[in-house]
C-alpha cells in the first residue's frame, strides 16, 4: 500500500461469460478506481466478459489466462505467473471470486491479503481440502445471508466473515418513457398490464410456476402480457408449456436483451424473479428496483435481503402457481400500491446498492484485513 493509502488490488475471476460474477466484479473494479485505487483484473479471456471490460476502459492483465479446463501444467504456470505479478506490481490484495481463482490465489498471493467472495451457495464446500483453504483465507465475503450461514457451517472464523450487499448501475436504469412505450408496442402490451422476468431459461429458475400462475391471473383480471427475457436450454420446453396452456398470444419470449434492458424494465408493471441463478446477489431484481418496478420474488438467494416484503414488493415462501397468481393479482389490481412499491424500491437501490457504496464497503474491508495482517505476530 502506498503512503497515500492507495491500494493495488488484483481481482481474479475464472469467468469468461457476461453472467454470474462478471458484472458485480466489473462494477466493483470501476468503483475502486473512482476512489483512487489501482485495480488489476485477471479473467478467462475470449468472450463477453473480456469485451465488456475493455468497453469500460479496463485492460485485463495479459499474464493470466485462467482456463479452468486446462491441465495441471497450465494451472501451475498460472500460479507462478500470479505470484510474479503480485511481486512485480506490489499487489496489496488478491481478491478471488471462484474456486479455481481461490486456489491460484492461495498458491500465489505471497504477502498480499487473500480475499474470496462467494457468489452462490453451491460454491461453498464444507469438506477438506476446501474447508482448510477457507480457514487460511484472510477474509471471506458472502453476497447473501444464506451463503453466510453456509460459510459459518464451514467454520469460517467470525472475525474474517463478511456479508456484502449486491451492486447495480443505478444511473443506467432511469426509466426511459419513450423506450418503454416502444417495448410495449413491440409485444402488444399497449393499454394492458405487462409482467416481466429477466432470467436464464434454465432449470430451477421457476419459469413454469410463473407461466402457470400467470394463466390463473388471466382468469381473474382479464387481459395481460407476460414477457420472458433471457436465453437458455429450457426455451423449447417453456414454449411447449405456453402452447399447451393456450397462451401464445399472451406470453412472449424476448430473447437476450442488453442495450435496451432499461427500456424493457421500465415498460413493466411488475417484475418477477423465482430463482437465484449463478449470481445469488440476484442482480436482475436489483436492476428492476433501480428502474422503479415492484418486485415479486421467491425467498431464494439474496432476494429476502434486497426486497422488503410489503414495501418494495412481495416475497413468496412457496412459489407455487397459486401463490404467484395471488400475489400478481394483488399488484396488478392495485396499480397505485404497485407504483408506490416501485418508488420505494428505487429509493432502496439508491441507498444500498450503488457502485459507490459497494466500493466504499470493499475498501474498508481491504484496509481492515491488511491492518489485521500487519498487526499479527
Amino acid at each position: 500500500m502506498s503512503g497515500t493509502g492507495r491500494l493495488t488490488v488484483l481481482h481474479v475471476v475464472a469467468n469468461r461469460w457476461w453472467t454470474g460474477s462478471a458484472e458485480p466484479v466489473l462494477r466493483l473494479v470501476l468503483g475502486l478506481q473512482s476512489r483512487g485505487h489501482r485495480v488489476l483484473l485477471g479473467l478467462a479471456s475470449g468472450d463477453r466478459f473480456e469485451a465488456k471490460a475493455r468497453e469500460a476502459g479496463i485492460q485485463p492483465v495479459e499474464d493470466l489466462r485462467l482456463d479452468v479446463k486446462s491441465g495441471p501444467a497450465a494451472i501451475v504456470r498460472d500460479a507462478r505467473r500470479l505470484r510474479s505479478l503480485v511481486t512485480r506490481e506490489g499487489v496489496d490484495v488478491v481478491h478471488a471470486h471462484h474456486g479455481h481463482d481461490h486456489w491460484l490465489g492461495w498458491w500465489g498471493h505471497g504477502t498480499a491479503a487473500l480475499i474470496r467472495t462467494f457468489h452462490n451457495e453451491r460454491a461453498v464446500r464444507r469438506a477438506w481440502p476446501d474447508s482448510a483453504l477457507y480457514r487460511r483465507t484472510n477474509a471471506v465475503i458472502a453476497v447473501s445471508r444464506r451463503i453466510e450461514e453456509r460459510l459459518r457451517e464451514a467454520r469460517i472464523p467470525g472475525a474474517r466473515l463478511y456479508r456484502a450487499d449486491g451492486v447495480v448501475d443505478t444511473a443506467r436504469f432511469v426509466t426511459d418513457a419513450q423506450g418503454a412505450i416502444r417495448i410495449r408496442e413491440e409485444f402488444g402490451a399497449a393499454g394492458v398490464p405487462l409482467v416481466g422476468c429477466v432470467a436464464r431459461l434454465a432449470a430451477g429458475r421457476g419459469h413454469e410456476a410463473l407461466i402457470e400462475g400467470f394463466r390463473l391471473v388471466l382468469t381473474k383480471l382479464g387481459d395481460a402480457r407476460l414477457l420472458l427475457v433471457g436465453k437458455g436450454e429450457r426455451r423449447d420446453a417453456l414454449e411447449g408449456l405456453v402452447k399447451r396452456l393456450g397462451l401464445e398470444r399472451r406470453v412472449f419470449f424476448a430473447g437476450y436483451r442488453d442495450a435496451d434492458l432499461p427500456a424493457v424494465l421500465g415498460a413493466l408493471d411488475v417484475f418477477v424473479l423465482m430463482g437465484a441463478g449463478s449470481d445469488e446477489s440476484c442482480r436482475a431484481a436489483l436492476e428492476a428496483m433501480a428502474a422503479g418496478r415492484p418486485v415479486l420474488a421467491a425467498r431464494v438467494g439474496a432476494l429476502p435481503d434486497a426486497v422488503v416484503h410489503g414495501e418494495t414488493g412481495l416475497l413468496l415462501d412457496e412459489p407455487s402457481p397459486a401463490a404467484v397468481s395471488a400475489s400478481l393479482a394483488r399488484l396488478l389490481s392495485a396499480p397505485s400500491e404497485a407504483r408506490a412499491m416501485g418508488e420505494a424500491g428505487r429509493r432502496r437501490a439508491l441507498s444500498l446498492f450503488t457502485s459507490e457504496r459497494h466500493a466504499e464497503a470493499m475498501e474498508a474491508l481491504y484496509l481492515e484485513t491488511i491492518g489485521r495482517l500487519r498487526a499479527a505476530p
